[in-house]
């Protein structure tokens, strides 16, 4: 059954893999055998030597996921480096609290190009490599418990959730005829930057945890299982669906 979950020969790309949730995917993918492309956008975060420590290769790329430019730059730099590639996570985000009756245009497009446009040419670019290749490819991306609900104060945010769920099922009934698996994973209250803000205010920190049947937050490495079982051949027949991952926060 092990051999299953096993990602070993596999190149995986993984944007936002400087911290957070992304970086959480690329040390589980690097765990059970795969090598790392880690899309950065500033920092790395250590990336490199935290997979290098597991054995595994590891190939920086820093790009600026707002500009489609940047579509081209992370494809080229992972196949100039490992010649190939068999798993794409979209894990970069960007989120941007006001209220609808000002949030700003500059931000909405910012959200979007991040969230939702580029995670479609991205996939759509790796998309052609896979089929041109013959590679039976797996894509995921990250949607969010705003994906379910609308939220408060984020209307871009959860908006762009929305259509990735959305975008999910879309590139699956596409793309299951080549072999590619497409499927997202939604987080609940996750302890990253994103989400800074909420968790140090003390009374919403404390609604929020009240509400988790798992009674926490939770953390980026508890995205590592979900990441490795969906880009695995465990996965082989699941497609186009999205997974919360949430401690139950959806359930309640």
């Amino acid at each position: 059954m092990s051999g299953m979950f096993s990602l070993e020969g596999k190149i995986a790309v993984v944007t936002g893999a400087g911290s957070g949730i992304g970086q959480g995917i690329a040390l589980g993918l690097a765990q059970a055998g795969a090598d790392i492309v880690a899309v950065c956008h500033t920092s790395t975060g250590g990336v490199e030597e935290k997979v290098a420590a597991m054995g595994r290769r590891c190939q920086i790329v820093k790009a600026d996921l707002s500009a489609m430019a940047s579509v081209d730059q992370i494809t080229a730099a992972a196949l100039d480096a490992f010649g190939r590639i068999d798993i794409l996570v979209n894990a970069a985000g960007q989120i941007y609290r006001e209220p609808a009756l000002t949030h700003p245009e500059d931000k909405w497009d910012l959200v979007m190009d991040v969230n939702l446009k580029m995670p479609y040419f991205l996939s759509q670019r790796v998309a052609q490599h896979m089929v041109e290749k013959g590679i039976h490819g797996r894509i995921i991306n990250i949607a969010s418990m705003n994906s379910y609900f609308g939220g408060i104060l984020v209307p871009g945010y959860s908006s762009s959730k929305h259509a990735i769920v959305g975008l999910t099922k879309a590139l699956s009934n596409e793309w299951a005829q080549y072999g590619i698996r497409i499927n997202a994973l939604a987080p609940g209250w996750i302890n990253t930057k994103l989400s800074a803000a909420v968790k140090e205010n003390e009374v919403r920190n404390a609604e929020i945890v009240s509400r988790i049947p798992a009674g926490r937050w939770g953390e980026p490495e508890d995205f590592a299982g979900p990441a490795v079982f969906l880009a695995s051949d465990a996965a082989e027949y699941v497609t186009g669906a999205t997974l919360p991952v949430d401690g139950g926060f959806l359930a309640r």
